[in-house]
């Protein structure tokens, strides 16, 4: 049943505490990728990695559409990178882009350790030149998780190299709960991201409330 607006009267908040219950049904960080986390915090590596959940629904999603070549923009310390791989095949590849010299050079020590070493590719320099590389249609996915003013620059890398029928993730889409209203300089540009892809005819999303929030869309043939 559904009343004037369109909207369901169904919709349920979701608060802290319901929030735990439904992530700890979901698949759990298994032992490497705690140790990955807690290495990175001694290294000094900012404590922003995707959260389990969203590393789950990456993975789901990535096998559900057997996508066997993937593209990251931020790999941080690899967990995400790392998370993503393990759904692709054994000839499955992850070209992940970072910026900082020390987060790749601590992800390329601990994807070399990991069980998914020659499935990840660490390419060092600001993703606005090193996209550019990349042939047209040459990915299953991309998974943006950089920086915010870069977002809206990044679809339209994204929308160039996902082949049609792909998939492009953005995190942090939620922006700590100030999506809607916040007026610092990365709420305004998520704000940007979210409305050039509700404007592009050709590439359908949707908000998946897990973490900080995932943009999930897939681009249109």
């Amino acid at each position: 049943m559904r009343y004037r607006g369109g909207m369901s009267k169904t919709s349920t908040p979701v608060d802290a505490t319901l929030f735990a219950y439904l992530a700890g049904k979901t698949i759990q960080q298994d032992d490497y990728l705690s140790r990955l986390c807690d290495a990175a915090n001694e290294a000094g590596l900012p404590e922003i990695q995707i959260a389990p959940e969203q590393a789950a629904f990456l993975r789901i999603v990535l096998r559900a559409m057997a996508a066997r070549t993937v593209v990251e923009v931020g790999t941080l310390g690899g967990y995400s990178a790392i998370s993503m791989a393990r759904a692709l095949p054994a000839d499955g590849k992850v070209i992940t882009h970072e910026v900082e010299a020390k987060h790749a050079e601590f992800a390329r020590r601990w994807i070399a350790d990991s069980d998914q070493q020659g499935k990840v590719e660490v390419v060092l320099g600001p993703a606005a030149e090193t996209l550019a590389r990349l042939p047209d249609g040459s990915a299953d996915a991309m998974f943006v998780d950089a920086d915010k003013t870069g977002y809206v620059g990044y679809l339209q890398q994204a929308m160039r190299i996902v082949r049609p029928g792909g998939a492009i993730f953005a995190d942090n889409v939620l922006a700590s709960g100030r999506i809607a209203d916040g007026t610092g300089e990365k709420e305004r540009a998520l704000r940007a991201f979210l409305d050039a892809a509700q404007a592009r005819s050709d590439l359908h999303g949707v908000v998946v409330p897990l973490g900080d929030g995932i943009w999930f869309g897939t681009r249109l043939g």
